[in-house]
């Protein structure tokens, strides 16, 4: 979670909402991203979108078994889709999203029966995680405090 967070406040450096993210397999980060969609204007620019592109590409494969996620922010539906598809084992992220959270914030996508189980686990280095969110839309909205979408 320490390189998600890394990649994150690269994210927030650069004007882009701090999410990060890594693929990892075997212990070894096969696969980073961070949000880039300002930058790219493009709406699948997501952190775990060009983890899991950068991993499949590692790995020569679409399929993420034996590989785990890390994202300092709870999946959207988006990115959910893409991880169940890509058969990754494990999710574990930090901050919870009421706003388009799939693992639980707003919705479960991964309770559907679906053939692929992916496990999930939120609240790792949670606090972390929602400070460097809150600050970053505290910056961009002065008066208000707290992470807000």
């Amino acid at each position: 979670m320490k390189e998600a967070l890394r990649l994150a406040a690269e994210a927030a450096r650069a004007g882009e909402v701090p999410v990060g993210c890594v693929v990892v397999r075997d212990g070894v980060i096969v696969g980073r991203g961070r949000n880039r969609r300002e930058a790219s204007q493009r709406t699948g620019a997501h952190a775990e979108l060009e983890a899991i592109t950068q991993a499949n590409a590692a790995l020569g494969s679409w399929r993420l078994d034996g590989c785990d996620l890390y994202v300092t922010l709870e999946p959207c539906p988006m990115c959910a889709g893409a991880i169940l598809s890509g058969r990754v084992r494990s999710v574990y992220y930090g901050a919870r999203d009421p706003v388009l959270g799939a693992c639980g914030g707003v919705f479960n996508l991964f309770m559907e029966e679906f053939p692929n189980k992916t496990a999930i686990q939120g609240g790792i280095m949670e606090e972390t995680c929602r400070e460097m969110l809150s600050a970053f839309f505290a910056s961009l909205r002065p008066g208000r405090s707290g992470y807000e979408t």
